[in-house]
């Protein structure tokens, strides 16, 4: 080398090291599921069997309620993020897109700019779920909706599942599934069929994307109206507790964030039946988000319910507090929902 072209060297090391060296920053990204129990409109659509929640039925459902009840949600959602709005917003039950607008432009999450993509089942009574997301941490690529097949024909059609896909802000991509399995009428094992078939598009679909993302990183959220024990999420989904050594963690693996707390904390639930308190609202994600190398990261201790005492009330016929919810039987209670949210939060490394 020529004494010229080694100060030229020289000199340009300081910059070769500056420009070498990826630039980290890391901001909080947080996540929130919330079953927001019934935000219906109080028009009627068509073919749809809402008639419970019009201002001439037996709910006396009106406008003024149904203002209230958008005001509910949004205060939920902005405690929820800790005063700052999630980044990403889980919601079931909701009716269509009227009450989304509604939700996103004239309650209090005007403010928040958020954007939001929702399914169009064919669900009896019309009711969907929805992903609410900020555009300046989540830029959309696709969404779709993953119909649910029927275990016996004559079955009712149920809600479709969710599966959203964006850009994060270190150009990583995010897969969202949010699902809301069918319910437990009729009995808890008589429905479980349904709730097993809602698992299986679900997995199948996880399943897929391992094939072609280089580096997945997947996220279930929702109402699965089970329990971690269940079939649907221990056999079908196989989400297990994380373990307690990144050792034992696999990538392409399904792990349940609330699962452990579940397990080892009495009266740990987000929806409370017949006194009991259960968790019915489910994290699950890849094991490639466990990974403390990894640009979008989590861990348990990271992710909780949210039990705030405006979201409760007495509960007086089994002692205790349970969810302060809109209606409680046919009588109006002008509360929040039946369920409380679940979170989880994450460091962005972009």
């Amino acid at each position: 080398m020529s004494p010229l072209n080694a100060i030229i060297l020289f000199l340009l090391c300081p910059y070769i090291s500056l420009y070498g060296q990826e630039r980290k920053d890391t901001l909080t990204f947080r996540i929130v599921s919330y079953n927001v129990e019934n935000l219906f409109d109080c028009r009627h659509d068509t073919l749809k069997n809402d008639y419970e929640f019009l201002p001439d039925a037996v709910r006396h459902w009106n406008y003024s309620k149904y203002r209230k009840k958008l005001d509910n949600i949004a205060r939920v959602l902005i405690a929820t993020g800790g005063w700052t709005p999630p980044a990403l917003v889980a919601l079931c039950e909701v009716e269509n897109d009227s009450v989304m607008r509604d939700l996103t432009r004239y309650s209090a999450l005007r403010e928040a700019d958020y954007r939001y993509v929702m399914t169009q089942s064919p669900d009896e009574r019309g009711i969907d779920v929805a992903l609410l997301y900020q555009r300046n941490l989540f830029k959309l690529l696709s969404y779709q909706s993953l119909p649910v097949d029927k275990p016996r024909k004559n079955s009712r059609p149920t809600r479709d599942i969710l599966h959203v896909s964006g850009l994060l802000l270190n150009r990583d991509t995010l897969d969202v599934f949010v699902a809301h399995f069918p319910s437990r009428s009729g009995g808890a094992k008589e429905s479980e069929p349904y709730r097993l078939s809602a698992a299986r598009k679900v997995r199948r679909a996880i399943d897929s994307l391992y094939l072609v993302r280089r580096h997945p990183q997947v996220v279930l959220l929702g109402d699965f109206n089970d329990y971690p024990d269940n079939k649907s999420v221990r056999q079908v989904l196989q989400a297990d507790i994380p373990p307690a050594s990144s050792d034992s963690l696999l990538p392409h693996k399904l792990y349940h964030l609330l699962a452990g707390k579940a397990k080892s904390r009495k009266h740990f639930g987000s929806y409370k039946y017949q006194g009991e308190w259960g968790l019915l609202d489910h994290i699950i994600l890849s094991g490639t988000l466990l990974q403390k190398s990894s640009p979008l990261y989590t861990d348990e201790t990271k992710a909780d319910i949210l039990r705030l005492p405006f979201l409760l009330t007495e509960d007086k016929k089994y002692g205790g507090k349970q969810p302060f919810r809109t209606y409680y039987g046919m009588k109006y209670q002008a509360g929040y929902s039946d369920h409380l949210p679940v979170w989880a939060e994450f460091r962005l490394a972009y």
